[in-house]
């Protein structure tokens, strides 16, 4: 695949490392040149500006940077990822670990409404990127689920791809509607990690105990 990354942080480092690894043609492009050439350098990609990278994207575009600037930047991507599949993996999170986007639409709904005609699914959020650097990415032998919220199924399709190239298992986490539960999801998981020092996987059953009904 075609893959562009906007932004030259964490999550494009790591995420492009290991799309790179698994032989899809990975451009990286930020506003600093130098130091998304650096990056590209490490990670076995190309380099350029974010535009050129929304142009790279032909079969996806991950927007890797902060949420505060993640409005602006696909605002002025807009026109370039019109009909492409936008995979965002950004969390809205103000301090004392709360959404900034409570009580309104979701980080996801926003970017969407900033860059209308592409397809937008919400992915990769609910890991620090240190998650991303495993090869896979498993514990006690069962691979680490990734929920995608999302209305395209050509777009769902792709990113359950990459997804997989990954070592991991994608989850339908539904329309991009639900967008705003993962959102929320991360704000809890990070403020139970990061805040209180809590093992967050151990606040869910595992699947026979959950109480729903499988037939």
């Amino acid at each position: 695949m075609r893959i562009g990354i906007a932004g030259a942080g964490n999550m494009a480092r790591v995420m492009g490392a290991r799309w790179s690894q698994a032989g899809h043609d990975v451009l990286v492009g930020g506003r600093d040149a130098g130091r998304a050439a650096a990056l590209a350098d490490q990670i076995g990609a190309r380099a350029g500006t974010l535009r050129e990278a929304a142009q790279h994207g032909r079969d996806a575009v991950l927007l890797a940077v902060p949420y505060s600037a993640a409005i602006s930047v696909v605002s002025e991507l807009a026109n370039t990822v019109r009909g492409r599949t936008l995979i965002d993996c950004t969390n809205p999170l103000a301090q004392g670990f709360v959404l900034e986007t409570w009580g309104g639409p979701s980080a996801a709904e926003r970017l969407a409404a900033a860059a209308p005609g592409a397809s937008v699914v919400k992915a990769f959020n609910l890991c620090h990127e240190s998650v991303w650097r495993l090869t896979p990415p498993v514990f006690g032998g069962r691979p680490l689920a990734v929920p995608l919220c999302g209305d395209d199924a050509l777009a769902l399709e792709t990113v359950r791809l990459l997804v997989r190239d990954l070592g991991c298992v994608p989850v339908n986490g539904g329309g991009l509607g639900r967008a705003g539960l993962l959102e929320a999801t991360a704000a809890l998981l990070i403020g139970l990690w990061a805040g209180e020092g809590a093992d967050a996987q151990a606040i869910a059953p595992p699947l026979e105990y959950a109480g729903v009904d499988l037939a």
